[in-house]
C-alpha cells in the first residue's frame, strides 16, 4: 500500500478530531470542563467511547496475533474483566460519588493519610506515563515502518507530531472533548474490526457467516483451559481471578478511566454506563479473537510465510497492508489509529487532572476556574506531552524488545500497591502508619518482580500468571495490617 495514501488518511482523521475539539470547547474551556466535563456527560456516550480507551493499539494488534499461540484462552481473562467491572460499578463508583471526587486518590488522604494519598497519586502518574508511552511507542513503530520511513522521517519527529496533534485537540476541552472524540474513535475501531473480518472472508472466497463458521470449528476457538492449574499461565481460574483483580486495579483505581465515570450527574447514570460498557467490551473482544483466527486461517490457505516475524504483533498489519485490498489497509490503519489515540489522549488528560488536583491543589482553591489556574493547567498538559515523548525516545534508544517489555511489565506491577491501599481502606477500619506507606509501595513490586522473574517454587511446576496482582496487593494489605496502630475512632 502506498505510504502517501496512508498519510492522507491520517491528516483527514486528525482534521476531524481538531474540528470536534473546536466545536466542543469554543464556548468554555475552564478547568471544570477539562477535568469532569462540567458533570454533564451522557452515560451512553461515555459507555460507547470508553471502549476506544480500554482497547489500546497494542490490544488491536496483539490480541489477534496471540491467537496462534494461545487460541481463544484470552477470552477467559475478558470474562474475569467483566466480573471486575461489576465490582467497580457497585463498590468503587458509589464511594467516589459519595465523596464527590475529582481525583480518585483524594480518598486515600481522607481514609489513610497524606503520604498514602501522595504515594497513590504518584503511582498512577508513573505507571500511566510509562504504560501509555509504551503503547504509543509500539504503534509508532508500525506507523514509522509503513508510512514515514518512505520519506526518511526520523522516528522522534513521527512521535512528536502525533503528540502535538493530540495536545492540540485536547488542550482546551479536555474531558468534554475526549468524550466526543472517543465515541468517534470507538466507532472507527469497531468498524475496522468488522470490515477486517469481511475483507479476509472475501479474500478466502467465503461469506461472513461462513467465515464465523470456519472460526467456530477451527482449533483456534478453544476458550477454556482446565489442564495444569499450577504450570499453565492460561489456566481458567488464573485468568478469571487475575482478570477480575487486574480490572479492579487498572481500571477502577486508575484516574484515566474513572475520570469519565465521574463526569456524569448521578451514580445511577455512572453505573448504567459501566454495565453497558462491560457488555460491549466482552462482545468486541470476541470479534478481536475472531480476527486473529481468520488471520491464521488466511495465512495457511494462501501459503504466506510468517516465520520472519520476530513477534506475532506484526501479523495483522502485514496481512492488512500488504496482502489485502487498498480499502482493507486503510480500514486497518483507521482502527489502529483510533485505538492508539483514544488511549493516549485520555491518558494525557487524566495525568494532567491528577497532577493539578493531587499535587497543585486545584480542588482546594476558592476559584479553580481562575485564569491563572487555567494557564497553569495548560502548562502541565504540555509538560506531560513532553515527558511522554522523552520516555518513548528512551524506549527507542534501548532498541531491545525484551528490555522495553520488562520496563512496561515493571510499571504494571505498581498497580498492586494501589489495590492493597484501597482494599485496606475499604475493608478495614484500621489506621495505617502513614510514614511507612511509600516504602511498602516500593518494596512490594520489587519483591514480586524478583520472585516472578527468578524464583521457581521447588518440586512444583507452578508459574505465576495474571494473579500476580493479587499477591502484590495482598502483600501491601498485610504490611499495612501488621504495622497498623489500631482502629479509627
Amino acid at each position: 500500500m502506498s505510504p502517501i495514501t496512508l498519510l492522507i488518511f491520517l491528516f483527514v482523521y486528525f482534521g476531524i478530531l481538531l474540528g470536534v475539539s473546536y466545536f466542543t470547547s469554543r464556548k468554555t474551556s475552564d478547568n471544570a470542563t477539562f477535568f469532569v466535563a462540567n458533570k454533564n456527560s451522557k452515560w451512553y456516550m461515555v459507555a460507547f467511547g470508553m471502549i476506544g480507551t480500554a482497547l489500546s493499539g497494542v490490544t488491536f494488534i496483539s490480541v489477534p496475533g496471540a491467537v496462534g499461540i494461545s487460541n481463544f484462552s484470552y477470552f477467559q481473562f475478558v470474562l474475569g474483566n467483566a466480573l471486575g467491572f461489576l465490582v467497580i460499578a457497585y463498590v468503587l463508583l458509589p464511594l467516589y460519588y459519595r465523596m464527590n471526587l475529582t481525583s480518585i486518590y483524594t480518598y486515600l488522604e481522607d481514609r489513610l493519610g497524606h503520604k498514602s494519598y501522595k504515594t497513590g497519586a504518584m503511582i498512577f502518574l508513573i505507571s500511566r506515563t510509562i504504560g501509555s508511552a509504551f503503547r504509543l511507542y509500539l504503534v509508532a513503530i508500525i506507523l514509522q515502518k509503513f508510512i514515514f520511513d518512505a520519506w526518511n522521517v526520523p522516528f522522534g519527529v513521527t512521535v512528536a507530531g502525533c503528540l502535538i496533534l493530540i495536545w492540540l485537540y485536547t488542550n482546551k476541552g479536555g474531558l468534554k472533548t475526549i468524550i466526543i472524540t472517543d465515541m468517534l474513535q470507538t466507532f472507527c475501531l469497531l468498524l475496522a474490526v468488522i470490515l477486517s473480518i469481511y475483507f479476509m472472508a472475501d479474500g478466502l472466497g467465503i461469506s461472513l457467516l461462513e467465515a464465523f463458521e470456519r472460526v467456530k470449528v477451527s482449533s483456534y476457538s478453544q476458550i477454556v483451559v482446565w489442564e495444569d492449574l499450577l504450570g499453565d499461565r492460561n489456566h481458567f481460574w488464573k485468568h478469571i481471578i487475575g482478570g477480575a483483580f487486574v480490572t479492579i486495579a487498572m481500571t477502577g483505581l486508575d484516574q484515566d478511566l474513572m475520570q469519565k465515570n465521574l463526569s456524569m450527574k448521578t451514580i445511577g447514570e455512572a453505573q448504567k454506563n459501566m454495565l453497558t460498557f462491560t457488555g460491549i467490551f466482552v462482545v468486541i473482544n470476541l470479534f478481536f479473537l475472531a480476527v486473529g483466527a481468520l488471520l491464521y486461517i488466511y495465512v495457511a490457505e494462501k501459503g504466506i510465510d510468517i516465520s520472519m516475524f520476530r513477534t506475532p504483533d506484526y501479523l495483522y498489519p502485514e496481512i492488512a497492508l500488504n496482502h489485502l485490498s487498498l480499502a482493507a489497509g486503510v480500514i486497518f490503519m483507521m482502527g489502529l489509529t483510533a485505538a492508539t489515540f483514544a488511549t493516549t489522549d485520555s491518558a494525557l488528560t487524566a495525568l494532567t487532572t491528577s497532577y493539578c488536583v493531587d499535587f497543585l491543589g486545584f480542588n482546594k482553591t476558592t476559584d479553580p476556574n481562575a485564569k491563572a489556574l487555567v494557564r497553569k493547567r495548560n502548562i502541565v498538559h504540555l509538560a506531560f506531552s513532553i515527558v511522554m515523548l522523552l520516555v518513548i525516545l528512551i524506549f527507542r534508544l534501548l532498541n531491545d524488545d525484551s528490555v522495553v517489555t520488562a520496563i512496561f511489565t515493571a510499571a504494571s506491577y505498581t498497580y498492586g500497591p494501589l489495590l492493597g491501599l484501597f482494599a485496606f481502606g475499604i475493608l478495614t477500619r484500621n489506621k495505617v502508619k502513614d510514614s511507612l506507606v511509600p516504602y511498602f509501595c516500593i518494596l512490594s513490586p520489587i519483591l514480586w518482580y524478583l520472585l516472578n522473574t527468578y524464583y521457581v517454587i521447588p518440586h512444583t511446576s507452578y508459574r505465576i500468571g495474571f494473579e500476580l496482582i493479587v499477591y502484590n496487593g495482598l502483600t501491601i494489605f498485610l504490611m499495612l495490617w501488621a504495622t497498623s496502630p489500631g482502629k479509627v475512632k
